[in-house]
């Protein structure tokens, strides 16, 4: 017989898995972060921080908008504007995988001349993994096209839902 410990143990678990199932995919859910990337294309490869917000439109459809800097190489600084959208797939009690397709600007500067700037398209996908209701890890792969050159971008990141 199962004593009234592990009922009420059951119970818990069962309960807290499904609201991080819901939380991660209302209608009306924000969320904020931080992330740290690794770019690579173009013959050289650097790393960046940015932030992120996200904002649930539909149950399944989230609108991801991020400010990524990349630390000074080669003496260029580069910095990327984007916004995004993730259609989301719980795949398990505490994951969400989703392809993700983005529009944004992409800047880069060279010390001592002006900075130039272009629009860059992005594809990838990503998922997220609630550790809480409210905290969860992220991660993304996306390829970045701009004005004919390729960059791939490796993100990890982290996101408090509100």
């Amino acid at each position: 017989m199962i004593s009234i410990f592990k009922k009420v143990a059951i119970i818990a678990i069962a309960a807290v898995t499904m609201s991080v199932t819901a939380i991660a995919q209302q209608q009306g859910d924000m969320a904020v972060g931080g992330n740290l990337i690794i770019g690579t294309g173009d013959s050289w490869t650097n790393v960046g921080i940015g932030a992120k917000f996200f904002y649930n439109v539909t149950d399944p459809i989230r609108l991801a908008g991020e400010f990524d800097l990349f630390f000074p190489k080669y003496e260029t600084t580069c910095w990327d504007i984007s916004v995004y959208g993730h259609y989301l797939f719980p795949v398990a009690d505490q994951v969400v995988v989703y392809p993700s397709v983005g529009l944004g600007i992409f800047g880069a500067k060279l010390k001592g001349f002006d900075g130039n700037s272009d629009f860059v398209f992005s594809l990838g996908g990503g998922a997220d993994y609630a550790l809480t209701p409210t905290l969860s890890l992220t991660g993304e792969l996306r390829i970045k096209i701009c004005d004919g050159h390729t960059r791939l971008n490796f993100v990890a990141g982290v996101a408090y839902k509100f």
